[in-house]
């Protein structure tokens, strides 16, 4: 569904979900490159061992195991995988914990991903306001045709509808935005039948 405003628009007239990360890309392109002001880069992750992955496949799975569960699962002690924990969480290698949910039965039942061409330099401010969206799960800085993937959540389509045409184009920094209407999804995380998920 293209939107209004999707084969080119002129300068615009003239906001994520409470627990989810930032979502940044290492390299951004070339018409969304970053501004001057940098952010502090992010200290290299401790290389990970074969226990450590496990224990990402665990939490994964199931992000409410217990650190008992968790070190009997894996076959070290309790001490040692609540550090194993603590330092995968400390190197940003677990960002957090969370559920995963289904949003259709949880009262949204329009999901749909929205690209967007923005003005050059302006990746950290429009990530900004777009994590203030309402239903937005996932924000991306990518190549190609577009600048920016988002991923939302609403109600209906009325909402999906006002939220692309009065809150994200009426974003100055946003040229255009095409709708990609979502029929159904699949979620793809950690499964037992799928053991070497982080090999």
């Amino acid at each position: 569904m293209a939107d209004r405003g999707e084969e080119s628009r002129q300068a615009a007239p003239a906001a994520a979900p409470p627990t989810a990360p930032a979502v940044t890309s290492p390299t951004a392109p070339a018409s969304a490159s970053p501004g001057p002001a940098a952010e502090p880069p992010v200290p290299p992750a401790r290389p990970l061992d074969a226990i450590d992955r496990d224990i990402l496949r665990i939490l994964q799975t199931d992000g409410r195991a217990s650190i008992r569960s968790v070190a009997e699962r894996v076959h070290v002690s309790r001490a040692n995988a609540y550090a194993r924990i603590n330092r995968l969480v400390e190197d940003g290698v677990i960002r957090g914990f969370g559920a995963r949910v289904d949003h259709e039965r949880a009262g949204q039942g329009a999901s749909a991903y929205i690209t967007l061409k923005i003005v050059q330099n302006s990746w950290r401010t429009v990530r900004e306001q777009l994590q203030a969206l309402p239903g937005a799960t996932h924000i991306a800085l990518v190549s190609g045709d577009f600048d920016v993937l988002l991923l939302v959540h609403t109600p209906d389509n009325r909402a999906l509808r006002e939220l692309v045409l009065t809150r994200i184009q009426s974003i100055p920094e946003v040229l255009s935005t095409r709708t990609l209407l979502v029929f159904e999804e699949t979620d793809l995380g950690p499964r037992p039948d799928r053991p070497a998920e982080l090999a």
